[in-house]
């Protein structure tokens, strides 16, 4: 199988992975190892059109889930012999700009990184440790969520803080926007070096980024990924002063305050639930009122991205609620159209998938729609690096 990378996301809990024909395009097989470290967990595994190969079983480490996903492939194909294997790893710091072979070094660098993504580094870190023992001698390829987000100029990531902090914005989702920008380029039939883009990724995270010839510019998302728009349990902006007022009100150490803005906020706090299919099933004034703000937090960042980028070709939706919620893209870009933003309610509501434009025809700014896919971005710079 010359050509197939094998893209592997582990989580925390999870080992994601799929095997990927850049060349041809072709998917022969995706899965999920989930539950890992549970009293019972589950494997998924899909290769051709057939039934999913599943097995419930306690897989106690990561270890003995990517044990069980070797075995998923030996039971229900196909033949795993990939070229390289593509990690995702979140957090790259200001050291890696691009995708980069990894060695001892990296390996060390991503450790030594680990402070700035605690949930996510070190679990990232146990995947490659655990894949090299599995292929030895094969080229393990790291694709970092920030390294997009590297042609940020100093005026965009640096904080107005002292300087011995040696805190900056970061911005995350930059494999999604990478692919993103690729694929709205191709959609609008034009050179991505010759476009303005906002990318809105809406999922459980959500963040917005203003890219300008397919390098990014500005991005909503900062040190870390706190900052921005408001999401499924993440508040979002908030007043850096929060954190010295309830330390000395309601007497909250800063661990706290930071776990609950991450895992308490945003649409739980406002709703009572960090789905929004939920929030919009959801008939009470909270549920409407988070609704507004959601909406709005992101109307603002697209004057914003709008104002730094000075003329905008097109606004792109990905991620579960970007691709999926009809109504959230038009009411976050209501009130737009002296910028040339119009949704087409015909087009924006229609069911449909896929990649689509969801503005009225000859629109000034084409609204899209493009469903990510970072496991084809991760495997397109595995293999563009080690072809050389």
């Amino acid at each position: 199988m010359a050509g197939h990378i094998l893209v592997l996301n582990t989580g925390s809990s999870s080992i994601k992975y799929e095997l990927v024909d850049v060349r041809t395009g072709r998917r022969p097989a995706r899965g999920l190892v989930e539950r890992i470290g549970e009293r019972s967990g589950r494997l998924t595994h899909h290769a051709g059109g057939g039934p999913p190969y599943v097995r419930d079983a306690v897989f106690p480490g990561h270890g003995a889930g990517l044990d069980a996903m070797l075995e998923a492939f030996a039971a229900a194909g196909p033949e795993l012999a990939p070229v390289a294997v593509g990690h995702r790893v979140v957090h790259g710091g200001d050291r890696f700009a691009e995708a980069v072979l990894i060695d001892d070094a990296v390996i060390a660098a991503i450790e030594e990184l680990a402070p700035l993504a605690p949930l996510h580094n070190p679990v990232n870190l146990t995947g490659i440790r655990l894949a090299s023992k599995v292929f030895p001698g094969m080229p393990q390829v790291a694709v970092f969520d920030t390294a997009f987000h590297r042609t940020l100029p100093p005026e965009a990531y640096t904080y107005a803080v002292p300087r011995e902090w040696g805190v900056r914005r970061f911005g995350f989702h930059g494999t999604s926007c990478a692919y993103v920008s690729l694929r709205a380029a191709a959609l609008l039939g034009r050179d991505l070096a010759d476009l303005n883009l906002i990318v809105l990724h809406l999922g459980n995270g959500a963040s917005a980024t203003a890219v300008s010839g397919g390098r990014s510019v500005d991005t909503s998302m900062g040190m870390t990924p706190l900052e921005g728009l408001v999401m499924g349990t993440r508040s979002g902006d908030v007043d850096p002063g929060l954190a010295g007022y309830l330390a000395r009100v309601q007497g909250l150490d800063a661990e706290h305050v930071e776990d609950a803005l991450g895992h308490q906020g945003g649409l739980l706090a406002l709703a009572g639930t960090g789905d929004m299919r939920e929030v919009r099933a959801r008939d009470s004034a909270d549920a409407r009122l988070a609704l507004r703000i959601y909406t709005r937090r992101i109307r603002k960042y697209v004057g914003a991205s709008y104002a730094l980028l000075g003329r905008v070709d097109a606004v792109v939706f990905t991620g579960g609620v970007g691709e999926h919620d009809a109504a959230t893209r038009a009411e976050s870009l209501a009130g737009l159209e002296r910028l040339g933003i119009t949704v087409d309610a015909a087009r924006n509501e229609a069911d449909a998938s896929g990649e689509r434009a969801v503005s009225p025809p000859g629109a000034e700014v084409a609204v899209l729609v493009v469903p990510t896919d970072e496991e084809w971005e991760i495997a397109r710079q595995a293999l563009a690096l080690i072809d050389g």
